[in-house]
């Protein structure tokens, strides 16, 4: 288990190191957005309430998916209490007044995951735009210092899990 944690760690620190980066801060300081509960929350409501048809079924079961996998999160968060890798690694670059909630599972990945989920089983084809947005984030996550890649992976499966099981109830 040490082993798997030093590997984690190597690949947090290694995708954090670039945290100066110009272009790369600017990119993931902007993307890591569209995984808050603005973002996912506004994009549910805007296909339930302009869309029709398939298109305001996919936002009904991305609203499902985003209110199950919030609940899910908020519970495992209780149940495993695992300090963002800011508290733990010294050298962990950070934005002022970093998020201090426990860091497993990752929320942001978690919540744009299980919007686009139900999107992409509706509409396959934005798969090739969905897909890479919700890596983006979860990609932000580590980058900003918030969250191990273990946190970020577990909030895609998650993701995926309740964005597949919403659209099975409809």
């Amino acid at each position: 288990m040490i082993g798997m944690y030093n590997f984690e760690c190597r690949i947090f620190l290694g995708m954090n190191s670039l945290f100066h980066q110009k272009t790369l801060n600017c990119y993931f300081r902007s993307s890591t957005h569209l995984g808050g509960a603005f973002c996912t929350i506004l994009a549910s409501l805007s296909l339930i309430i302009f869309g029709a048809g398939s298109v305001r079924l996919a936002g009904a079961a991305a609203a499902i998916a985003l209110l199950i996998g919030h609940l899910q999160v908020v519970l495992i968060k209780k149940l495993y209490p695992r300090k963002r890798p800011y508290m733990t690694l010294k050298q962990t670059q950070v934005l002022k007044d970093p998020l201090k909630d426990h860091s497993f599972p990752s929320g942001h990945t978690t919540a744009v995951f299980s919007v686009i989920t139900p999107i992409v089983v509706f509409f396959p084809i934005l798969a090739l735009l969905l897909i890479p947005l919700g890596i983006s984030v979860g990609l932000s996550r580590i980058y900003l210092g918030l969250h191990y890649p273990s946190d970020v992976l577990v909030g895609m499966i998650l993701g995926v899990s309740v964005g597949v099981l919403s659209c099975m109830m409809l």
